[in-house]
Order: structure tokens, then C-alpha cells, then sequence
């Protein structure tokens, strides 16, 4: 199911005992994680894209505590997956919302982000989801019509090959930060929903539109993995224990006729 992504490349690879290989030779190393890195040097801005292994853990920190459980489970229910159903989370992060819908749904899944350390921390903790390191702004190294479900939460976007992937049947859950989310933090936000509509447009409709919100209280110790994880002040803040909002609008898609 996966492309190679060296440049103008994209044939099939086919997994060799501990690495993946194209037919034109290329290979890729599995991780002892289970992930594979296909990531190449003209994809990447920066030595390390992407969420740092600090960042990474502390977001899964507020996982574990349960402080976005009622989000898991509003994408749970709009998504509606079934273990017939082939799933993709572009900009998976730690695997979080995938590997837990995946272990309810059944679904055959594949989680894709530009940080190593997010991939590494996925492959390690949700095993039955391919997990791969690629920049999914650039390519989805997957052939067309792959995926009945696509997902992509809080992550960049990337609607054309967002379409090219997605059967034609298929469905997409984009969630976005709500105006509310992280209220008490940085005051009410812009309202995402148009202009991410807008974006999607020549590729896909608007099917249906909610939102997602849950309030924590979080002590000081969770309030400085927010601020390294999830929002980023302009300013330094010293981390207090405080009730925060978490929101998000959800925003489903079907391909446009």
C-alpha cells in the first residue's frame, strides 16, 4: 500500500524482512518501533521537523490523564468506523485518537506525521497501526482511492491529496481549534470554520458541522504541559492550576461530484 517517496519515484514497496524496498531500489529501514521513516531531505525545513519528544510527551501526559477523552469521543462517534473501513490520520501526532479508534473499530489503519518522535511514541504504544514518518504537505505516499475514512486533527491540511487518497465514497473529519478552545489561556480565538470550507472547496463539500467541547481542571504540573504541548504563548506564563477549556469544531466532508 505504500509509495516510495524519493523524488519522482512513487512505486510500490514491498516489505523485505526488516526493510521496505521499491523496484527501483530504494529502501527504507523498519524501526525496532515497528515505524518507518520515509521522510526525505528535501521534505524536511529543519533538522528535527515537527512536535520535539519533549512535546510529545508531555501531550500524551494529558491523554493519559483522560483531559481529552470527551473529544476521542465526539471523532468517534462522526466517524462511525467499522473494521471494514481502511483509516488515515495525517498529522497523527503520539497516535492518540487513531490507536484508540482503531482498537475499538477494528479498522485497518495508518497513521502519518513529520515527527520522528510522535511516530516513534505511536508505533510503541499502538502496534496494530502502521505508523509512518512522511510530510504529508508535501505527499501521502499511498496510491489513489486508498482510504475510506481520512482524518486530520489540528494538523496542517492538505486537500488535494486529501481528495487523491480518499475513495470516492470515502469521508473526511477535519477538526479544527474552536474560538473557545484554550479559553482561559489565550482569550476566544478566530473562528476557523470558513475559511477551512473555503480551503476544501474545490475538492470536497460540507456534510455535516459540530462542536466538541469538555473543560478540565488541570494543576500546575498539567497547565506546563499545555503550554508545551498544545499552546504555544507569545509570552513567557508561570503555570498555575486553572480550569481549561478544550474545543474543537468538527467538520465532515464527502468528495465533491
Amino acid at each position: 500500500m505504500l509509495l516510495c517517496t524519493v523524488r519522482d519515484c512513487r512505486e510500490p514497496l514491498v516489505r523485505e524482512e526488516r526493510r521496505l524496498v521499491c523496484a527501483r531500489g530504494h529502501s527504507f529501514d523498519v524501526a525496532r518501533s515497528g515505524y518507518v521513516n520515509l521522510l526525505q531531505p528535501q521534505d524536511r525545513r529543519s533538522r528535527q521537523p515537527g512536535d520535539s519528544k519533549e512535546a510529545v510527551a508531555a501531550r500524551r501526559r494529558l491523554h493519559d490523564a483522560g483531559v481529552t477523552a470527551p473529544l476521542l469521543r465526539a471523532i468517534a462517534e462522526r466517524t462511525q468506523l467499522s473494521s471494514a473501513d481502511a483509516v488515515l490520520d495525517a498529522g497523527c501526532g503520539d497516535g492518540f485518537y487513531l490507536g484508540n479508534l482503531t482498537a475499538e473499530s477494528g479498522c485497518s489503519a495508518y497513521g502519518v506525521d513529520i515527527s520522528t518522535a510522535a511516530i516513534d511514541a505511536a508505533a510503541r504504544r499502538y502496534s496494530s497501526v502502521a505508523w509512518i514518518v512522511a510530510n504529508a504537505d508535501r505527499f501521502l505516499p499511498f496510491p489513489d482511492g486508498t482510504f475510506s475514512r481520512v482524518i486530520t486533527i489540528t494538523a496542517r491540511m492538505n486537500p488535494a491529496e486529501f481528495r487523491r487518497v480518499l475513495a470516492r465514497e470515502g469521508r473526511l473529519l477535519v477538526a479544527v481549534p474552536a474560538p473557545d478552545d484554550l479559553l482561559e489561556l489565550r482569550g476566544v480565538g478566530r473562528d476557523r470554520v470558513p475559511r477551512t470550507v473555503a480551503d476544501f472547496a474545490p475538492y470536497f463539500t460540507l456534510a455535516g458541522q459540530s462542536r466538541a467541547s469538555t473543560t478540565a481542571d488541570l494543576d500546575a504540573d498539567q497547565v506546563r504541559d499545555l503550554l508545551l504541548s498544545i499552546y504555544r504563548p507569545s509570552q513567557e506564563r508561570v503555570p498555575t492550576a486553572m480550569s481549561v477549556t478544550f474545543s474543537l469544531d468538527l467538520l465532515q466532508f464527502q468528495p465533491a461530484l
